[in-house]
């Protein structure tokens, strides 16, 4: 076997022929086993190459992620790579380092989290995942995010919302004024 530029050759003597197999195009998707058979009078030979093409890393698009203050928050970054990228995780210009103020980073092939145990206000904001490997590199942002957990002194406008306990019964006071006064005029009219 002899690989050149994107060409892969498969030499087999077959009595006094040589047979080729020409790849024009390396790419990504033209990797995997390949088999060659050579078939005579006498015996069947069957060899097989793996072709495996490098690529540099290319990212999935990382999903912003939205959590309560005190509660546990994972980031994650998927990276396509060959060979397999190795991650660095970013806050603004500074790395993040595992074990640092209480987060996590953990990587396991083509994923790499980044954990928060215990989320603080300072740790809101945006974050960079890097994946490297030899041929190149590639990043996406993924943002951190406070959600609000409602509670009962929220009082929220329109359908579905969420009212403290004083709210239904000043609702139900206001009606039954409104039905007291209604009444009120339909009598004084007679």
């Amino acid at each position: 076997m002899l690989v050149c530029s994107g060409l892969l050759l498969f030499r087999r003597v077959l009595t006094t022929e040589d047979e080729y197999l020409e790849i024009p195009s390396i790419s990504r998707q033209r990797a995997g086993t390949y088999e060659c058979t050579a078939i005579n009078d006498v015996a069947t030979d069957v060899q097989t190459v793996e072709l495996t093409v490098n690529y540099a890393p290319t990212l999935s698009e990382g999903k912003d992620v939205g959590v309560t203050l005190g509660q546990q928050g994972v980031l994650q970054c998927e990276a396509d790579a060959v060979p397999a990228a190795d991650f660095e995780w970013y806050r603004d210009d500074r790395r993040v380092f595992n074990s640092f103020d209480g987060i996590e980073i953990e990587d396991s092939g083509a994923l790499s989290q980044l954990t928060f145990f215990n989320v603080s206000e300072g740790d809101y904001g945006n974050y960079t995942c890097v994946a490297i490997n030899k041929l190149g590199s590639a990043n996406a942002s993924i943002i951190l995010f406070e959600v609000i957990e409602p509670t009962s002194s929220t009082l929220l406008q329109g359908p579905g919302a969420v009212q403290d306990g004083n709210s239904a019964s000043r609702a139900a006071h206001t009606s039954t004024c409104l039905l007291i006064l209604l009444a009120l005029q339909l009598l004084l009219k007679f």
